[in-house]
């Protein structure tokens, strides 16, 4: 067993190495947890509760991100190409705009969420 103090992104970490009884393989175990844990992505718990109020053209994230602006609110009428969510992934600014004419019936994040590819961010009538 062997002590070793490690330094990953400003973060130190002090970890236990010992040989698996299995594998032979070193296994780590750290002592001290990080700092600042990642947030976790909210947009599914989010768009679940507010099915009930959902439009039937569903306005979707073509990456992952996170919410930086909402450019359009519920009961607002947009035409395709109009911008409805606007999300940050790696430092750049993405519309995500609507697929077609409608009204905004639902938009299911808020600013600073986590969102995964593919969420759906907003419904259209």
């Amino acid at each position: 067993m062997k002590n070793y103090t490690i330094t990953v992104n400003g973060n130190v970490y002090d970890v236990v190495v010992e040989e698996g009884a299995n594998t032979g393989a070193p296994v780590a175990a750290p002592k001290a947890a990080p700092k600042a844990a990642p947030k976790a992505p909210v947009a599914a718990a989010k768009t679940a509760a507010a099915a009930g109020a959902a439009g039937s053209i569903e306005v979707k994230a073509g990456a992952a991100g996170k919410v930086f602006k909402l450019d359009a609110s519920v009961g607002q009428a947009v035409k395709a190409g109009d911008p409805v969510v606007t999300i940050e992934a790696m430092k750049m600014e993405i519309p995500v705009v609507a697929p077609q004419d409608g009204t905004v019936a639902s938009i299911n994040v808020a600013v600073g969420d986590a969102i995964e590819a593919g969420a759906v961010l907003a419904t259209l009538n």
